[in-house]
């Protein structure tokens, strides 16, 4: 029998980091009389997440070492009938390697935002919203059903409004983060939809309650149609995962919310909640094996996200924001993973691409404050003369990203690649083409952004925008100069895993029974994970076949682009884009998408809602309900005073036309 963690443990790992958030956001602001400096702010916080990820280590550790779980109510918050509406926690190995990489790429982040947010007035409400966003996303993960899923996944997506829109004195901020509610209130809508489904026809919110009805359900047809009910929930719940983790249609929010501080873009955007959609599928798996339908459809937004947000970040001018399309593509590649029943494919790419992503994001933010605030790297150039550290790191992160032999995100892209290839489903050549597509797109934008900001000629001091960018008191003029150890420190600690994390765990994760009963496979019907273990011998195997591969030749011819077009002929991007404008125009304006859902999502939304002000409220509530009924009452009254008016020849007229009606009434029966 596989020992039980300790419950105890368990709940302050969550508990620390939202005490820490309180007692930061209520005594280090005005809400509390500004009783803690900076230094305390930063201090409780940081040390909050620090003891959550040691104890979530030390879990990680009884969960692969002695197969010790936990499953069971912590608080039960109501009850109806055999419905049980409670706090519970299902902790195994898929829940233990969430909490190490939401906590430590947590910890990283609140150590940077020391530096980075150093000048800022918001210090101390920023370091307890980034606090209690650790906590909303360990509740989400650790969740042992529907409803606490929906609380975590509600709470994360408030916290990061609230951070979007951290510098709400900016109207490009206000816009990005209504804009990210908004759209995820679409994916939202289905999300719910699935949830009730679910509790509908599995009679339960636990998570083992409803995968055990789940083969029962599997043949349960929606009344009224020929839909398969199981099929219906899968594709409501991944509705809800395209919301949350960008997935294209509803992808538009991400790259705005580049608006917010760089720390969250690395916490939220890049590491951890937007993985939270490919968390909640990868949990699902035992209900979604039965569904050919829903693993069709996710392989194909998937393989669509992977291709075709990576083209937007060629041509991206903002480093922030071609690190944003590098996050939608690589979620992609996970949604992709999962489609083809690869789920612990995506889980161990969710991993490694938290940290050399958190590793961009974090670097690009040192890039941005020796720049003194300006992102365009059309404006750089030479900087790995005066950032040593930021250039290394970056370097690193850069060549995880584009799956170079070795470096962890070789590993988990590669596995993936791979495993779509193995899959037998009708959308699995699509979606090969495009992960396969995207490994040569990747490595073009991705040395792009690096020759452009690490290389070339200086061109820094010929901004013709240079006093747009200081929005936060930093004066301007001088070289750039690396940043303070606060800012380089998180860069070292996230560039150790992007290199080695990836070789030392392939084979426990993808090839072992490390997730065990976590991720539910039918390999019969789904043999990918089987076909891959056939080919994949080992770390230093896959590394040294890969020269053999095409995805080796297309990172290659990705670089070889790269370097030729704005090393060796810095000319010729802006000659090609001239030369095929209309193209250009269309990436520019990121396929319209923004355009089309300010039309049909705003503007049906404005109409929606004009038509029930004007047909609803004021004309059918207010005129007819309100206005009318005093009317009428009104009318009647008039009518009912002129009959009792006191005079007799009016009681005598109102006898005779009455006697008139009753005579006319009778002779009318007679006939």
């Amino acid at each position: 029998m596989n020992p039980t963690l300790s419950a105890t443990t368990l709940l302050a790992i969550p508990l620390l980091p939202l005490a820490a958030a309180l007692i930061v956001g209520i005594f280090g602001t005005a809400l509390g009389g500004n009783l803690l400096g900076r230094r305390a702010a930063h201090g409780i916080t940081i040390l909050g997440v620090f003891i959550s990820f040691v104890l979530s280590a030390i879990v990680l550790k009884q969960v692969a070492l002695d197969g010790a779980w936990f499953e069971g109510t912590i608080y039960q918050w109501a009850s109806a009938g055999t419905l049980k509406m409670e706090v519970g926690f299902l902790v195994d190995a898929l829940t233990a390697t969430m909490m190490c990489v939401v906590t430590f790429v947590s910890l990283a982040v609140h150590i940077y935002t020391i530096g980075y947010m150093a000048d800022d007035p918001g210090y101390n409400r920023f370091f307890s919203y980034i606090s209690l966003f650790t906590f909303s996303m360990l509740m989400l993960c650790m969740s042992n059903n529907f409803l606490q899923l929906f609380f975590g996944w509600e709470a994360v997506g408030l916290v990061s409004y609230l951070l979007i829109g951290f510098w709400f004195q900016r109207e490009s901020a206000i816009q990005a983060n209504l804009k990210a509610f908004m759209v995820n209130r679409v994916g939202d809508f289905g999300f719910i939809l699935g949830i009730a489904l679910v509790l509908a026809y599995t009679g339960s919110l636990n998570y083992l309650e409803a995968f055990g009805q789940a083969e029962a359900v599997a043949t349960v047809l929606l009344p009224g149609t020929d839909w398969l009910v199981l099929s219906v929930a899968c594709i409501c719940l991944f509705v809800g995962a395209m919301g949350k983790s960008a997935q294209f249609p509803l992808h538009v929010w991400l790259p705005d919310s580049m608006e917010g501080p760089t720390p969250i873009s690395a916490l939220i955007h890049a590491a951890t909640m937007v993985t939270a959609g490919i968390f909640m599928v990868a949990r699902m798996s035992p209900l979604y094996e039965f569904s050919d339908a829903a693993l069709n459809l996710v392989l194909v937004i998937g393989a669509i996200t992977a291709l075709f947000m990576g083209i937007l970040g060629i041509v991206q001018n903002d480093i922030k924001r071609v690190v944003a399309y590098s996050t939608l593509s690589q979620l992609g590649y996970m949604t992709v993973a999962l489609g083809a029943s690869a789920y612990s494919a995506a889980i161990f790419h969710l991993m490694t691409h938290a940290f050399y992503k958190a590793l961009l994001f974090l670097g690009s933010g040192s890039v941005i404050l020796a720049m003194h605030h300006n992102q365009d790297i059309r404006w750089m150039g030479n900087l790995r003369k005066y950032m040593p550290i930021t250039w290394i790191t970056f370097l690193i992160g850069t060549l995880s990203l584009v799956s170079t032999p070795f470096f962890s995100g070789f590993y988990s892209k590669d596995a993936i690649i791979e495993a779509v290839g193995a899959s037998n489903l009708p959308a699995s050549g699509f979606a090969h083409f495009a992960v396969l597509a995207g490994v040569f797109v990747t490595a073009l934008y991705s040395f792009r952004l690096y020759f452009l900001v690490f290389h070339g000629p200086e061109r820094y001091d010929q901004d013709p925008h240079a006093h747009e960018h200081d929005d936060h008191g930093h004066g301007h003029g001088g070289k750039p100069r690396e940043q303070p150890w606060v800012v380089t420190l998180p860069l070292v600690l996230l560039a150790i895993p992007s290199v080695l994390i990836g070789y030392f765990t392939l084979m426990p994760m993808l090839f072992s029974d490390f997730f065990g009963q976590s991720i539910v496979t039918d390999l019969a019907r789904h043999p990918a994970m089987a076909e891959l273990r056939e080919m994949v011998h080992g770390p230093l195997a896959m590394a040294l076949h890969a020269v053999q591969t095409l995805p080796f030749y297309l990172a290659l011819a990705g670089f070889a682009v790269a370097w030729y077009c704005y090393m060796a002929r810095p000319d010729l991007p802006a000659r090609i884009a001239s030369a095929v404008r209309p193209l250009y125009v269309l990436l520019e304006r990121k396929y319209y998408m923004d355009e089309l859902w300010i039309k049909v999502l705003a503007g049906g939304s404005r109409l929606l809602g004009t038509g029930l002000w004007q047909g609803g409220d004021r004309a059918l509530i207010d005129g007819a309900v309100v206005n009318g009924s005093w009317r009428l009452v009104g009318w009647a009254a008039s009518v009912t005073r002129w009959l009792q008016s006191g005079y007799l020849y009016h009681y005598a007229l109102a006898m005779v036309l009455g006697l008139f009606v009753l005579m006319s009434y009778f002779v009318w029966l007679g006939r």
